[in-house]
């Protein structure tokens, strides 16, 4: 090798070096900053290929693209008293490169200005409205329910529930949280596109005590279908008892009514019997008689009769009377002595009579 070649080598190989960093590429997505000694020589917002002076400019690429900003949650409390805790994101850009290159430099600077700024506004708006106006959007909307949804009045009476009237809503909030931050932005180099909430949820500490009253809550609407079923129950049960004792009471008329009409059709049977002639009636009442006394009288009875009551009329129509002698038998009768009966004592108007066991 040559003296040419040993010197043409190094400069070649120090002239590639020096032009690989005097040139770079920009990207679509990107915007380029060129510092010098520190400060912004000039911004280069064209794609391509670019320019720079080798160890003295400093390239500083920027995303000129939409980027994400997602706050963390924090707790604040509603103008009626409400804590909640907030959880919100928004979409950010970069709309003047050189302002905000030197007021924030990177992206990690950025999030935390806007951290500090949208959260600032958000707590200040929140402070400012009570939470049915951070839940809801619509303000005319009706609420689709199942009519046997009800709540339980401070009297314990059931009634419909009805959503409060709203003035702005959650969408309303959101962009007055937006325009206030925006307000605060410029110099930054930052436009704020867009803020949403993520999520809106109670403190952690009163979450369980609003779990607590929604469970009491429900308990007593379950109490209440209880009581209305047990109402039932009972008034099932009432009309199941006055409809048995009707149909009770309607089978006890008719057997009534039935047995009433047998005893007359077995009354006039008899009477037709019995009435036919005079012997036959004397029976009929002879066995009623003995009917009654059957009744009347025990084994164990004591009577005290008089001498015109039926009982000893029949009494005495039932005693043993003396037989009278067969015509064929005089003779013998004559022959053979018989002995005087004694004489039997009338008995007084009123005798104790004990019957004998039947």
């Amino acid at each position: 090798m040559n003296s040419a070649s040993k010197f043409f080598l190094p400069v070649m190989f120090l002239l590639l070096l020096v032009v690989s960093s005097a040139t770079f590429t920009v990207n679509q997505t990107e915007t380029v900053i060129i510092t010098r000694f520190g400060k912004i020589d000039r911004v280069i917002t064209q794609p391509g290929l670019s320019w720079k002076v080798p160890f003295v400019e400093t390239i500083n690429i920027l995303d000129n693209r939409v980027m994400e900003w997602d706050g963390t949650p924090a707790s604040m409390p509603t103008r009626d008293k409400a804590y909640i805790e907030v959880d919100a994101f928004g979409r950010w850009r970069i709309s003047n490169p050189r302002e905000y290159f030197e007021s924030l430099r990177d992206e990690r600077t950025a999030q935390s200005r806007l951290s500090s700024i949208l959260g600032s506004e958000t707590r200040t708006t929140i402070a400012k409205h009570d939470l049915i106006e951070i839940i809801r959007t619509t303000k005319d909307r009706k609420p689709v329910q199942d009519e046997s949804l009800k709540s339980l009045g401070t009297d314990g009476t059931p009634q419909t529930t009805v959503l409060p009237p709203i003035k702005e809503g959650r969408v309303f909030l959101e962009k007055q949280i937006l325009d206030e931050a925006s307000k605060k932005l410029p110099g930054l180099g930052i436009e704020l596109l867009d803020l949403r909430f993520k999520r809106v949820n109670y403190n952690p500490d009163v979450l369980q005590r609003i779990y607590a009253r929604m469970i009491s809550e429900r308990q007593q609407i379950a109490s209440r279908y209880r009581s209305e079923g047990e109402g039932s129950a009972a008034r099932i049960l009432g009309d199941k008892e006055k409809d048995l004792n009707e149909i009770e009471s309607e089978a006890y008329k008719k057997v009534q009514e039935i047995q009433g009409l047998a005893d007359a059709e077995a009354s006039r049977i008899y009477a037709e019997a019995y009435n036919k002639t005079p012997a036959a009636a004397e029976f009929y009442a002879f066995v009623k008689g003995l009917d009654t006394y059957r009744k009347t009288v025990g084994s164990d009875t004591t009577l005290i009769l008089s001498t015109d009551s039926d009982i000893f009329g029949l009494l005495k129509r039932s005693a043993p009377k003396a037989t009278a002698p067969r015509p064929g038998a005089a003779s013998a009768a004559a022959a053979t002595p018989v002995p005087a009966a004694p004489a039997v004592p009338s008995p007084p108007a009123e005798a104790p009579v004990t019957t004998p066991p039947q």
